[in-house]
Parts: C-alpha cells; sequence; structure tokens
C-alpha cells in the first residue's frame, strides 16, 4: 500500500498562534490506522490543544510503548522529541526523562492493553510518584495488533468478533488513578473534539500527574453485536488463491453533549455507547466524591466523561525528592560526583 506524503509548503494565510506556528507545524506523518479509527481524532485533539496552547513543539517529550495506540505519536507533533518504548514500560521511561530535563512537557500516549496488561505496575507507580506528564490511554478494549482479543479493560458480557462473552472484570484505569494518587483525573470520547481538547490542554498545564482514558472505537475487530467500545467494519476476502483482508473507511462518529445530559451514541454495529457528560454545577476537587460518582453512574450502565479530578495545589516527583532547579542532564561530573568529603559531611548529616 502506498501512503502519499504531506506536502512540505504551507499556505501563506493559515492562521499562526502566539509562538508563531501555524496548526500544519504541530501535525507529523499521514497515519496508516484504519480508516474512521478513534486514535486518529485523538491525534487530532492532541494537535489542537498544543497550537492552541501556543506550545513550542521543540518543548515536547512524546513517549508510548507498544500497540495501535503507541504508534499515534509519530502522526503529531512531528518536530517534538519522541521515544517509543518497550510494551507497557512508557511510564519508567519517562520517569526518568523527566528526572534528567525537568524543562520539557512530557506527553505519555498509550493503550489499553500497553497499560492496563504488561504496564499496569508501571502505570500504578508513575500515578503514586506524582510525575509530571499527561498520561492518555486510547481506550478500546481490544488488542488491534493481535487481531482483537480481549484486552483488560474491556466490559464483563461483551462478546469478541468470534462470539465469545468476557467473563473477567474490567481494569477501571480512572478509578486506579483516583486511587493511587493522581491530582489530575478525566475520561474523554475520541469523538467529542469540543470536550476532549480542553481536557488536553488542561492535562499538559497541569502540575502534576495528569491521566485522561480516552474511549477510542475500534474499526477492526469489534464489528459484532454485543461490543461496546466499538465500530462496525466490513471485512472482505479471497479464499481462492490468499486471503486478502480489506476493512473499509467508516464515517468518524461524533457526539456533541451539553453539560449534565446523557446521550446514547449508536455504533455502525447497531450497539449502544451511553456516555454521561458531567454537570456545569460538578465540583471536582472531591478525591472520593469522584470516585463516588463514577461508581454510581457505571452500575447504571453509563460512561462518565469530562474532568473527575483536579488539585489545583499538585506538586510533583522533583518536589518530593527535592531535586535542584537546573535540570540533571546539565549537571557536569564535579556536581554529579562531589568527592567522598561531601558523601561524608551528608551522612553525618543523617546520623
Amino acid at each position: 500500500m502506498t501512503y502519499l506524503a504531506k506536502p512540505r509548503l504551507h499556505h501563506p494565510t493559515l492562521a499562526t498562534n502566539k509562538v508563531g506556528y501555524t496548526r500544519r507545524d504541530y501535525e507529523g506523518k499521514i497515519s496508516t490506522l484504519c480508516a474512521g479509527c478513534g486514535h486518529d481524532s485523538i491525534s487530532a485533539s492532541i494537535i489542537e490543544a498544543c497550537w492552541e496552547l501556543d506550545i513550542e513543539p521543540h518543548r515536547v517529550a512524546k513517549l508510548s510503548g507498544i500497540g495501535c495506540s503507541s504508534k499515534t505519536p509519530d502522526y503529531f507533533l512531528g518536530a517534538s522529541h519522541g521515544f517509543n518504548t518497550v510494551h507497557g514500560r512508557m511510564p519508567s521511561v519517562l520517569t526518568g526523562a523527566n528526572l534528567a530535563n525537568r524543562d520539557l512537557l512530557y506527553l505519555g500516549v498509550s493503550g489499553d492493553g500497553d497499560s492496563a496488561s504488561i504496564g499496569l505496575g508501571q502505570f500504578a507507580h508513575a500515578m503514586r510518584r506524582g510525575v509530571r506528564m499527561a498520561y492518555i490511554v486510547e481506550n478500546n478494549g481490544v488488542y488491534g495488533l493481535t487481531k482483537g482479543q480481549f484486552s483488560a479493560t474491556a466490559d464483563q458480557g461483551s462478546k469478541s468478533k468470534k462470539g465469545v462473552v468476557n467473563t473477567d472484570s474490567a481494569i477501571d484505569l480512572v478509578g486506579m488513578a483516583l486511587q493511587l494518587g493522581a491530582t489530575y483525573v478525566g475520561r474523554g470520547f475520541s469523538g467529542n473534539k469540543a470536550q476532549l481538547v480542553p481536557l488536553i490542554k488542561g492535562a499538559i498545564s497541569h502540575g502534576g500527574a495528569a491521566f485522561i482514558d480516552v474511549i477510542s472505537p475500534c474499526v477492526a475487530f469489534n464489528n459484532h453485536p454485543g461490543s461496546t467500545k466499538s465500530y462496525d467494519y466490513v471485512r472482505e476476502h479471497n479464499e481462492a488463491v490468499s486471503r486478502i483482508d480489506f476493512i473499509s473507511g467508516r464515517e468518524e462518529i461524533t457526539a456533541d453533549i451539553a453539560p449534565g445530559e446523557v446521550m446514547d451514541v449508536r455504533q455502525h454495529d447497531g450497539t449502544l455507547l451511553r456516555l454521561r457528560s458531567l454537570h456545569a454545577n460538578y465540583d471536582p476537587s472531591d478525591r472520593y466524591a469522584a470516585m463516588a460518582y463514577m461508581q454510581k453512574h457505571q452500575a447504571l450502565g453509563e460512561i462518565v466523561t469530562g474532568l473527575l479530578y483536579v488539585d489545583p495545589l499538585a506538586t510533583d516527583l522533583h518536589t518530593a525528592l527535592n531535586t535542584v532547579e537546573q535540570a540533571l542532564n546539565g549537571l557536569d561530573v564535579a556536581e554529579l560526583c562531589p568527592g567522598a568529603a561531601s558523601l561524608e559531611k551528608l551522612n553525618n548529616s543523617l546520623r
């Protein structure tokens, strides 16, 4: 399959932000994901958020793990620092980079398989340590790169494309983030850009561990009745001499939900995704009230979206460790290894 390259020339009348960049300057390569994938909508929202925040692209470090979601950093912020880590290990690498250079803005992109299965312990420790970053999980409930098996966030009772019913309880990353101490917690829907862009802007601007779970439909492997996180897709194949998989493009599903309202978003396969937008009078400053509110509506079959919790006085890992203001990667050998006398003085102060 051949993909066309994006033109390097920009129209001279494109609007620029306060730092002189057009929205095009925040884009990356052309996406190779399936047409209609919710992940591409999230990429577009990240681009919009960074452009509106007047962020210089070179100030951003974007890190990811393995999976469809972890491919997406290639599709936005092409002029930023980037690192694709081992499966599930993105939080550790991001933590190390953050400790080495606190001057960058850190954006961690992961998926439900990458963060809720092999990387669950990594996710937990990044949240409880308060690493300053915007941690975005693109959640579709399946392993898209290995033919659509259930991920750990798949709802109990949902069906696979072969009709198998998921009997396991789902891991709720939002609930875990609240319990573990994240100081900015939200949930969005890839089809609701009006809500998602402000959530991402808030996460990037936050002073501590910010986490956003984004429900992001998969067009390829949730094409069956009974799925709870999906679009439908058309699968065609020729069995004569070879097997050819073809996923047709689908129209993007969007939803504009007013504050305090509930909307049933119909998927291509006829199933419904019931989304509740937080009321304008909702107080996001109470961590335990946020947990109770989310669980109450989850029991009603509703997925609560919006900013669930924020601590405006949040601190980060650098504050906890009392690190120096200068980026650690800028210190020389004499500052990093002051010698035996300094070590003896430190040890004596601790006796």
